[in-house]
């Protein structure tokens, strides 16, 4: 059995994914993680052998997952600035 479609190989990446974006934020690997573990989630049920099929589904669901973190966390720097008081005063 490859490497590739075992179902706790990406369980592993998914925690290592996890482990590295709480050292390195910025959401990117939220997005990887989350890819990975419903990717690993999704070879624990169906047997798919074939390395592009599972790379496109993982590709896929990490972009969703990075959509949807994005969204929900916002973008870095999009909020406009608000003056609490004048510089002449």
């Amino acid at each position: 059995m490859p490497l590739w479609s075992i179902w706790w190989v990406w369980m592993s990446a998914a925690l290592a994914l996890a482990t590295l974006e709480v050292m390195v934020p910025g959401y990117i690997f939220l997005g990887f993680a989350a890819g990975a573990a419903v990717t690993g989630v999704i070879l624990l049920v169906a047997d798919i052998a074939s390395l592009p099929v599972v790379l496109v589904i993982f590709a896929v669901l990490s972009g969703v997952a990075y959509l949807g973190a994005r969204r929900v966390f916002g973008i870095p720097g999009n909020k406009p600035k608000v003056w609490d008081r004048d510089i002449n005063d």
